[in-house]
């Protein structure tokens, strides 16, 4: 079988292929409009009946003291186990990206290499086929051009494709979780999804947004995206493929169900002195438990005392929806009553809820950074550790019972050695000392 490749200007052509063949958001053609920074080429494969077998969204960007870099967001589509196909793209697109004068080609796909620690087999046959086809692997984890290759994915479906209901998952996650849930509905929190249109009509929604992600990057220390990034994406996806949800304190929902407990505990305190003595200890403790809760409340009021409104928001994120995956891109809490609250864990959840309720199949709650490790004996990607600072998220998205997922990482078409070295390895000290530079103008806003 012989494959011919040629640059595609039918891009409906190409998003239907990208759809039809498992393909994710990075490789459609809406994710080049999102970043428009870089420059982007289309590619597709064909077979010798003329038939559709491969698409590959390229980005260019050029990089002072590195040339031109050329990425395929998590890789082609394709189908990795035709190792000829594969071997005659590698050898096409390297012919492009050197008559383009790209210094590397990069590429990361979304194939498993460990699932929950368990070794895949396809995961490195993929490792030996990119290497076969003159790819060089990175087997730094932490240095990787766009993000890590780790991402802990919920399975919304039973083995019979039947979707769990969200009261079967929520029984699944970690007892903190179900915990922190439930507290939550208790303390009046509500969600509100938002569109690209209903932010436009109130831009109040993409300031509370935005609140909420400078608090979480100050806290978690990242450089969080800005409100014209984020309205890009929403646009570009638009309606329910990408959404905002907003979680918000609602006070008048909070001390309704506060004189609810209130009103109870009125009643087991007349009962109290008539009970049977077998139901005296669980009526003074259920008793304890309402003066409890009346203690936090009164901490929550305290503390949005001088807060205008009845409503305030203390979480949310952005949830990219597409081929059946629902990929949360970025989210997070205020730090107001964020552990009276325990905001996050209801947000989660609730965006969960959502993924379900629209029918998908995986929900992806996201990638931590990593910390350098060797590779194995085989040359395949070490096994994935958490930078220090994401220990703690990783715990946090491992509770509600995601699959740990590691996949086979980044490798390069490298076309020019000595400006692949400056990106590598010179321009790593220029981007550490960029990231300071950005947390410093984030620390002044």
């Amino acid at each position: 079988m012989n494959y011919t490749f040629r640059q595609e200007s039918d891009l409906q052509a190409f998003e239907s292929f990208v759809l039809s063949h498992g393909g994710i958001y990075l490789q459609s053609a809406k994710w080049a409009k999102v970043k428009e920074e870089w420059k982007s080429r289309f590619y597709c494969g064909f077979d010798d009946a003329g038939e559709r077998v491969l698409s590959a969204l390229v980005m260019e960007r050029h990089i002072p003291g590195a040339g031109k870099i050329w990425y395929s967001p998590a890789g082609p589509v394709c189908d990795y186990e035709n190792t000829a196909l594969f071997k005659a793209y590698a050898a096409f697109i390297k012919g492009e990206a050197k008559q383009a004068g790209a210094t590397a080609y990069f590429i990361d796909p979304c194939i498993e290499l460990r699932v929950n620690g368990e070794t895949k087999e396809s995961g490195r046959a993929a490792h030996r086929l990119f290497v076969e086809s003159g790819f060089t692997f990175q087997p730094d984890a932490s240095k990787c051009l766009y993000k890590a290759p780790v991402q802990l994915i919920l399975n919304l479906k039973k083995p019979d494709g039947v979707a769990y209901t969200p009261a079967e998952l929520l029984k699944s996650f970690e007892k903190g979780v179900r915990y922190s849930v439930r507290v939550g509905e208790q303390r009046g929190l509500t969600e509100q999804v938002y569109t690209i249109d209903d932010i436009k009509k109130d831009p109040r929604i993409m300031e509370d947004y935005l609140a909420v992600m400078s608090d979480t990057s100050e806290r978690d220390d990242f450089v969080e995206r800005g409100g014209e990034y984020c309205e890009r994406l929403l646009s570009v996806f638009g309606g329910d493929n990408m959404d905002v949800m907003l979680v918000y304190y609602d006070k008048n929902k909070d001390r309704s169900q506060q004189e609810a407990r209130l009103k109870r505990r009125a009643e087991l305190e007349a009962a109290l002195p008539t009970a049977p003595e077998k139901k005296i200890r669980g009526i003074k403790e259920e008793i304890d438990s309402i003066d409890k809760q009346t203690a936090h409340y009164e901490e929550r009021v305290k503390e949005t005392a001088s807060i205008p409104g009845e409503r305030v928001c203390v979480a949310g994120g952005i949830t990219v929806r597409y081929n059946g995956m629902a990929s949360c891109l970025f989210g997070g809490a205020k730090n107001l009553l964020r552990n009276n609250l325990r905001a996050s864990h209801y947000f989660n959840f609730r965006r969960i809820c959502r993924s379900i309720e629209l029918g998908h199949d995986y929900h992806d709650l996201g990638y931590v950074l990593l910390d350098p490790v060797p590779p194995e004996a085989d040359g395949t990607l070490g096994v994935c550790k958490p930078n220090k600072d994401f220990e703690g998220i990783l715990a946090f998205k491992k509770s509600f019972g995601s699959d740990y997922i590691e996949y086979v990482g980044e490798y390069a078409l490298v076309l020019n050695k000595a400006l692949y070295f400056s990106y590598t390895h010179l321009l790593e000290k220029a981007r550490e000392v960029q990231s300071v530079v950005n947390r410093v103008v984030r620390k002044r806003r």
